[in-house]
């Protein structure tokens, strides 16, 4: 997806109304998605105000549910509403995101190491699907693909701890982070490894290693970190 931003040409188009981190209930729901992906793939940027019409031009469909979208991600902090004039992108600090990696290693690590010792062998497995497409969607550069599957597969394995709560607070966390410099990442050629740390991760898990788990979930999202910086 892509819009007019105020003052400055049309971005490139990205695809349209993808669903990240799964299967959406609503049109509303896919629309928001689709704005993440601009933010994600760097077309939407922050400081810049888009209207309701013109992204809604790009989707093919009425203001109405780009409008309910873009509330949405009011309320989740990634844009301003702009009276008269649609929404402004807002940006994400250093010390947002060095609190958002913070407060993500607080939940996420020992949750995972714990799932070394109680996850069925089964479930974990069933993960591995989103593991390669992570992998492959970082060999071909596709950012979009490589988010969702991202999500997918670290929202289903946090889902296997049985807190539901947890895995929203985890799924809040990534979108308030964005990760709209992922293209930074593809350019230096570092995505692929941090990809592939999602296969490493199962097999630790596979093999009940729990300090081997410990160690790549604090080196995955350190890179994360990383990430969010190369952007800058």
């Amino acid at each position: 997806m892509a819009a007019q931003r105020t003052g400055a040409p049309p971005a490139a188009a990205a695809p349209a109304l993808p669903t990240l981190g799964g299967k959406k209930s609503s049109y509303r729901e896919r629309v928001a998605d689709a704005l993440r992906a601009a933010l994600i793939a760097g077309e939407l940027l922050p400081g810049e105000v888009y209207s309701a019409p013109t992204l809604a031009a790009r989707f093919g469909v009425s203001a109405t549910p780009v409008r309910e979208a873009m509330l949405d991600l009011v309320k989740e902090g990634l844009v301003d509403t702009v009276p008269n004039k649609g929404f402004r992108v807002t940006a994400v600090s250093e010390k947002q995101l060095d609190e958002y990696k913070h407060i993500r290693a607080l939940i996420e690590i020992p949750t995972v190491v714990e799932l070394a010792r109680t996850a069925d062998k089964v479930s974990l497995e069933a993960l591995r699907p989103a593991a390669r497409e992570i992998v492959q969607a970082a060999v071909s550069a596709d950012l979009i693909a490589y988010v969702e599957a991202d999500t997918r597969f670290h929202l289903g394995l946090l889902a296997l701890a049985g807190n539901a709560h947890l895995v929203e607070v985890v799924g809040d966390l990534r979108k308030r982070s964005r990760l709209y410099g992922l293209t930074a990442l593809v350019e230096a050629g570092r995505l692929l490894a941090s990809a592939e740390e999602h296969l490493e991760l199962l097999d630790a898990l596979i093999a009940r290693d729990e300090q081997a788990v410990r160690e790549v979930m604090t080196r995955h999202l350190g890179h994360v970190r990383g990430l969010w910086a190369a952007k800058k």
